[in-house]
């Protein structure tokens, strides 16, 4: 509120009841304070190439094949972005895709002297999103290339009867977007698709 209405409740404060006096007041201090600046909900960024690349959760399936002792190992990405082979224990894979998680593999038991030559294979299984908070069946979806936020709640059931259907919160990487479901549903450009690992919580609404 300008600061003139402001100065204009000092001004007539003695000549109002004190009734009238504290209404005005309130309506003054409220416009008298500094407005709270929103900013607009980040869009949803569109999935990049990026989805090629390993990430903590997918299920992959690693062949070590030309050795002795041949193995096929199926495994799920430790939340640390890592896996546990024989030998070898501890192997960095969030972030690579399948064809350099294979080479580093080869690369490290070669360069430990376990084997002098072999052949590895890598192949991704399966992997997720995760749908919680008020939805019927909360828990992970497959992930697939057409999954968008609208299915994904679809697949866990859709909403429970105390569902905040318009706050839904999508994380992906660390950073949450909000998106309303009843307008993706209306329109399909607001209906991002979803990317391996991306996580969606429904909060309850209040009423």
């Amino acid at each position: 509120m300008p600061r003139t209405l402001c100065s204009l409740v000092r001004t007539i404060r003695p000549a109002l009841p004190r009734a009238g006096f504290l209404l005005l007041a309130c309506l003054a201090l409220t416009g008298c304070e500094t407005p709270a600046v929103t900013g607009e909900t980040n869009p949803v960024p569109p999935i990049q190439s990026s989805t090629a690349q390993l990430r903590a959760g997918d299920s992959i399936t690693i062949a070590l094949l030309g050795v002795p002792d041949a193995s096929t190992n199926t495994l799920q990405i430790e939340e640390q972005g890592q896996i546990r082979l024989p030998y070898i224990g501890a192997v960095p894979v969030a972030g690579l895709t399948a064809a350099e998680l294979s080479q580093r593999i080869r690369q490290t038991y070669i360069e430990r002297k376990i084997y002098t030559a072999l052949d590895v294979s890598v192949a991704v299984t399966e992997r997720y999103v995760y749908v919680g908070g008020e939805v019927v069946h909360p828990g992970r979806i497959i992930w697939s290339s057409d999954l968008t936020v609208t299915k994904a709640i679809q697949a866990a059931g859709g909403f429970t009867l105390y569902a905040k259907e318009t706050k839904v919160a999508l994380v992906r990487e660390r950073i949450t977007y909000e998106i309303s479901v009843p307008i993706a549903q209306r329109q399909p450009a607001q209906d991002p698709q979803l990317a391996p690992g991306d996580s969606l919580q429904v909060p309850r609404s209040p009423f």
